[in-house]
């Protein structure tokens, strides 16, 4: 029973993200989400989320004061790169 992943493109302050998704979904939600790291940039990010949770995952980054974006959410990560 392997898990379904979906990759995150995010822009934004990235040294947030982890606080971000543990202040608007908590603890038990982090988990759920089994938030991993791929790729960290300067200002971009991939982020690896279960397919369950990227509605809760995108909307605590909405609703964060900061700008935190997701600019695309992929099944692949070579999907993230095209376009």
């Amino acid at each position: 029973m392997r898990e379904n992943k979906r990759y995150l493109l995010v822009k934004g302050k990235i040294g947030d993200v982890e606080k971000v998704i543990l202040d608007f979904i908590g603890v038990l939600g982090m988990s759920k989400a089994s938030l991993g790291w791929i790729k960290r940039g300067k200002d971009t990010a991939i982020i690896a989320v279960n397919r369950n949770s990227v509605d809760h995952v995108r909307a605590s980054f909405a609703a964060w004061p900061q700008n935190i974006t997701v600019v695309r959410v992929s099944g692949t990560i070579k999907g993230l790169g095209k376009r």
